[in-house]
C-alpha cells in the first residue's frame, strides 16, 4: 500500500520526511496525571533525560504534552497550560536532535510553542475545538507548520463510524483552507481511545477498518500506546501493555500509518522496521 509522502524543513535546519519508513513519536508527558505515567517526567532534567532515551532508542519525533487527555480529564487553562511549559519547551526545542510536537487544543498555547520555535501541532480536537473556532488552524497558518487533525467528538453516537470519520476530516481540511493552511501540512488520526467519543468495540472496528482511512490523501498517524481497549482484550494492567501495542501498530503499518505515536520507543521501533519490511507495496 502506498503511503502519502511529505518532507518537511523548519528554520532551525531539522527535517522531517513521512512515508518512507514508519516514524516513531516518542511520548512525553509533562504532566502529573497522565494516565500511565503520570509524574514520571513532571522536572526539567528528568523529562530532558527521557527525551534523550527516546531518541537514542529511535524516536523520530518527540511530543510534549502539558495537560493529560486520560478519560475523564481535568482540563486546565490555556495560561496554567503554558506555565508548565514554559520551564522546558524552549530547552527541549534546543537540546532535541529531532522535530518536536506539541500536544494541545488551545489556540493561546500552540501560538506560544510554536513562537518557542516548536515544529508541529497535535491537536485531539483536529481544529474542532467549539469555544475557539477557527483559532487553532489560524496559529497553523501563521507558523506553516504541519498539525496533526485528530477525529475527537462528545458521546458515541454515529451513523456509519467511518463516514463520519471522514467527514470531521473534511470539516477540519475545510477550516484548514479558510484559515490557509497548506493541504500538505495536514497529518490525519483517528483517534483511538475511550475518551475521544469511541466504545472498546467503536475501537476495535475502526482499528479493523483503519485501512479506509489511509485511503484518504494526508499521512496517518496511529496513537494506540497502551490504552484501554488493549488493557481489555490482553487483561493487563497500563504498565504490562507494551506487546499488545506493538501489535496494534504493526497492524496500523500495514494498513498504510505513517507514524506511530508510543511510550515504549526501542521495542515499538524495531516492530515497526520489521512490519515496513514486510509492507505490501
Amino acid at each position: 500500500m502506498t503511503r502519502q509522502h511529505r518532507t518537511y524543513h523548519w528554520k532551525d535546519g531539522k527535517t522531517l520526511t513521512v512515508g518512507d519508513k514508519t516514524l516513531i513519536m516518542g511520548i512525553l508527558n509533562y504532566t502529573p496525571d497522565s494516565f500511565s505515567d503520570g509524574g514520571s517526567w513532571n522536572d526539567v532534567d528528568k523529562a530532558l533525560h527521557h527525551m534523550e532515551d527516546m531518541v537514542a532508542a529511535g524516536a523520530d519525533i518527540i511530543d510534549i504534552g502539558a495537560e493529560s487527555s486520560r478519560p475523564g480529564f481535568t482540563p486546565i487553562s490555556a495560561e496554567e497550560e503554558i506555565s508548565r511549559l514554559e520551564p522546558i519547551l524552549r530547552r527541549l526545542v534546543s537540546d532535541c536532535p529531532v522535530p518536536v510536537s506539541v500536544d494541545t487544543y488551545k489556540a493561546k498555547t500552540a501560538h506560544y510553542a510554536m513562537s518557542c520555535g516548536a515544529h508541529i501541532m497535535n491537536d485531539i480536537w483536529g481544529l474542532q475545538y467549539a469555544p475557539e473556532p477557527g483559532e487553532m488552524a489560524a496559529v497553523a497558518a501563521e507558523f506553516d507548520v504541519p498539525v496533526i487533525v485528530m477525529h475527537n467528538q462528545d458521546g458515541t453516537e454515529y451513523g456509519d463510524i467511518i463516514g463520519d470519520m471522514k467527514a470531521f476530516f473534511a470539516r477540519s481540511v475545510a477550516i484548514a483552507d479558510a484559515a490557509g493552511v497548506s493541504r500538505d501540512n495536514i497529518i490525519t488520526d483517528p483517534g483511538i481511545g475511550i475518551g475521544f467519543g469511541k466504545t472498546f468495540e467503536q475501537n476495535v472496528y475502526v482499528m479493523k477498518h483503519l485501512r479506509e482511512l489511509t485511503d484518504l490523501p494526508y499521512p496517518l498517524l496511529l496513537g494506540t500506546s497502551r490504552k484501554g481497549f488493549i488493557g481489555r482484550i490482553l487483561d493487563l494492567p497500563v504498565t504490562e501493555r507494551m506487546e499488545g501495542t506493538g501489535a496494534t501498530c504493526v497492524a496500523g503499518v500495514l494498513d498504510g500509518a505513517a507514524i506511530v505515536r508510543v511510550h515504549d520507543v526501542g521495542p515499538i521501533a524495531r516492530m515497526c522496521k520489521m512490519a515496513d519490511a514486510l509492507r505490501p507495496e
